[in-house]
């Protein structure tokens, strides 16, 4: 069964970054539907998967990551405004039948991400 997770990694404070704000879209052209709002665990990850079984279907995506909000919450002084506020990971899912994971590793000024599992 197919499913889609996500974590994020705090690469400032080399710890999970916890109580991250993401929403995810699917993307149709130029019609963009919500599909989950969460924020992250104590552990950086999401409590449960973010599209599974025949949820999670071939098509594009879009993640976004609140980071600006996230890195205000720890203190952190972004300015005004912020170099990264919302951080969109945009990636298509091919086969529905595999697990997709999507992690965000996040500093204030740069991000990174890759396709895991």
């Amino acid at each position: 069964m197919g499913k889609l997770t996500t974590h994020v990694l705090d690469t400032v404070a080399g710890r999970p970054g916890r109580g991250m704000r993401l929403a995810l879209y699917r993307l149709d052209g130029a019609e963009r539907t919500l599909l989950a709002e969460t924020q992250t665990n104590d552990d950086g990850r999401v409590d449960r998967p973010l599209l599974e079984g025949e949820a999670l279907s071939r098509g594009t995506f879009e993640l976004i990551f609140q980071v600006g909000h996230y890195f205000r919450l720890q203190g952190t002084d972004l300015g005004n405004p912020p170099f990264l506020d919302e951080v969109p990971i945009r990636f298509a899912i091919e086969d529905a039948t595999s697990h997709y994971h999507v992690p965000l590793l996040v500093s204030p000024f740069a991000y990174s991400t890759y396709r895991g599992s």
